[in-house]
């Protein structure tokens, strides 16, 4: 067990490199909810675009840290 204690990093704070933020203009916002809006209800790809706007959030707070 001592070995191990000897691995542990002490004062030491990990950078994480945050992937970069695709921009949209309003314009492209507005068009994709007109788009996503005609879908049927039972389209796959809306719930792939409701886990897309959370790695949105993810990137979001990464930067912001």
């Amino acid at each position: 067990m001592i070995f191990l204690s000897g691995c542990e990093r002490v004062g030491f704070e990990a950078r994480v490199a945050c992937p970069p933020m695709v921009q949209y203009s309003k314009a492209e916002q507005a068009q994709v909810a007109e788009e996503v809006a005609a879908l049927p209800k039972t389209a796959r790809i809306v719930d792939w675009l409701a886990d897309y706007a959370v790695l949105r959030e993810q990137v979001l707070a990464c930067a912001r840290r």
